[in-house]
């Protein structure tokens, strides 16, 4: 039997998951489901991060997207304000910590948090999300019916049960 916790990291998952699927942008697919499930992300942090999806605007040589979405939500309960800055007693490294913890996670389950490593592994190759026939054959491959889901689908997962671990309530 599931418990509730369980459940809860279950529809993280598959909101994030279907997110992506319907809309793309790995970055925001994260944090949209992680804002649907939480109470403290803003809409502004999801239009921020649009240009980190696909390893940084769509060039595929950077973090992934997905992997960026969830160290900002870390960073949007745990980070650094700009009224902290220069303040001794704040702790600065928690954000980093618990974003390591994201990070090394998903280097375990993907090998590495480079976009076009991340499409190697699941789809057999990088793409060039610039040009529209490797776009396509990105598309034919799975990348928004299973593969790039998958991946947001864990990250926004991961990420939860993170939060939930460090005493964060879901909405």
């Amino acid at each position: 039997m599931v418990d509730k916790r369980q459940e809860f990291l279950n529809k993280v998952y598959e909101d994030s998951f279907e997110y992506e699927r319907k809309y793309g942008f790995c970055s925001q697919a994260v944090l949209a489901s992680l804002q649907d499930n939480f109470d403290f992300i803003d809409d502004i942090v999801i239009k921020a991060l649009q240009s980190l999806a696909g390893g940084g605007a769509l060039c595929g040589d950077g973090s992934c997207g997905g992997l960026a979405g969830g160290m900002t939500a870390i960073s949007c309960k745990f980070g650094r304000s700009r009224d902290d800055f220069g303040n001794s007693k704040f702790n600065s490294r928690l954000s980093s910590s618990l974003s390591r913890k994201l990070r090394e996670r998903f280097i375990e389950e993907f090998g590495s948090v480079i976009c076009e490593d991340v499409q190697t592994k699941k789809m057999g190759r990088g793409f060039d999300l610039w040009d529209k026939e490797d776009y396509r054959k990105f598309e034919e491959a799975g990348a928004h019916t299973e593969h790039c889901p998958d991946v947001t689908g864990k990250v926004a997962s991961w990420t939860a049960e993170i939060l939930l671990d460090e005493g964060v309530s879901p909405e």
